[in-house]
């Protein structure tokens, strides 16, 4: 029996939106939700995908996450804004967040958004791919709970942070760099730890600051940062940008996103959109970022080189309209489902 189970993009969203509902998150934000956790399987993005679900809505059941679907505007000037999300869904927020730095872009040439007190966003990508879409360059970010140690350090004093920076392309593959700034994120390491695999030893060391290769120890322990100092400090200037610029949350002020269930999980977001036309005509620009990637691509290496994006463009393209979750995962869904009282079930 295969340990891996596949169906339909429909039917899993279909699923998941009919828990957010009964969960009372309202339509049209309960599909929202259920799309955006189902399209980063669809990406192979499994860490932001149907693998969160029973931890969001259990969360929207305890109330740690709000119900609320559309974030309220606390500063606005010409090319920015500042917005309260009031505890809900990063996505929901994120996704207004990101609209609105797009539509600003179109009349000042960038716009600029910072979000406050949200929940988690998921996979940056989901919103930069939204500016690039609108040929503008989208830039998206968010601080998290302190997790990574100061090289050679043993305090955890920066969080995970997730930066995404997407452009838009004429043909071929997207560009969309999307990237935490540990050499693992954690929801990574988490889906090592449910299939029972080894870690890298250059992923994480343990509370004694000792490299480890096991997933609970990691988790229990720092992760390390990409690049050593250089990971830690872009991690250090988003954490200070969100927090700072949206007057949110930062650094331990972060809860963590799988502790007490109960307790609000509320970090900071900013959102960037430079719309190429108020530099130059943006057909151009696409001509010409597609030739560049398209040279990287055809260059000589020992392996065929990849650009940033490309890995989830390919499986976009041969999805064929469907995703594989790991049958555990299935069966926790499912049993979430039957305590629910819905109907809904994934295939088992």
């Amino acid at each position: 029996m295969s340990d891996v189970l596949s169906m339909p993009v429909a039917a899993a969203e279909e699923f998941l939106a009919d828990l957010f509902e009964r969960a009372d998150l309202p339509l049209p934000a309960s599909r929202q939700m259920a799309c955006a956790l189902v399209d980063a399987d669809v990406a192979g993005l499994p860490s932001h995908g149907l693998l969160q679900a029973d931890m969001y809505i259990r969360r929207l059941r305890l109330g740690s996450v709000s119900s609320a679907v559309k974030p309220i505007v606390v500063e606005s000037r010409a090319a920015m804004a500042v917005l309260d999300a009031q505890g809900m869904f990063g996505h929901l927020a994120g996704d207004a967040a990101m609209q609105m730095a797009i539509e600003r872009s179109k009349e000042t040439g960038v716009g600029v958004v910072a979000v406050r007190d949200s929940f988690h966003f998921g996979a940056a990508a989901r919103y930069t791919r939204q500016a690039s879409a609108r040929d503008c360059i989208g830039i998206a970010m968010c601080n998290t709970k302190p997790m990574m140690p100061v090289p050679g350090g043993l305090e955890k004093l920066v969080g995970n942070n997730p930066l995404s920076i997407a452009l838009p392309v004429s043909e071929g593959p997207e560009f969309v760099l999307d990237m935490a700034l540990s050499e693992a994120a954690l929801g990574k390491i988490r889906v090592y730890e449910r299939e029972g695999k080894p870690l890298p030893p250059t992923w994480a060391v343990d509370r004694n600051g000792e490299p480890t290769t096991d997933a609970k120890a990691a988790i229990d322990g720092m992760l390390l940062p990409s690049g050593g100092a250089k990971g830690f400090g872009l991690s250090l200037a988003i954490n200070l940008m969100c927090s700072l610029l949206s007057q949110g949350p930062g650094g331990d002020e972060v809860a963590p996103l799988y502790g007490d269930l109960a307790k609000p999980f509320l970090c900071s977001l900013l959102f960037l959109a430079i719309d190429i036309e108020h530099f130059r005509p943006a057909k151009d620009f696409r001509n010409e970022a597609s030739a560049e990637l398209a040279k990287i691509r055809g260059s000589r290496a020992q392996v065929p080189p990849r650009t940033p994006g490309e890995r989830s463009w390919t499986k976009r393209q041969s999805d064929g309209g469907r995703i594989t979750i790991p049958r555990a995962l299935s069966a926790t869904l499912n049993a979430l489902a039957e305590e629910m009282g819905s109907p809904e079930r994934l295939p088992s």
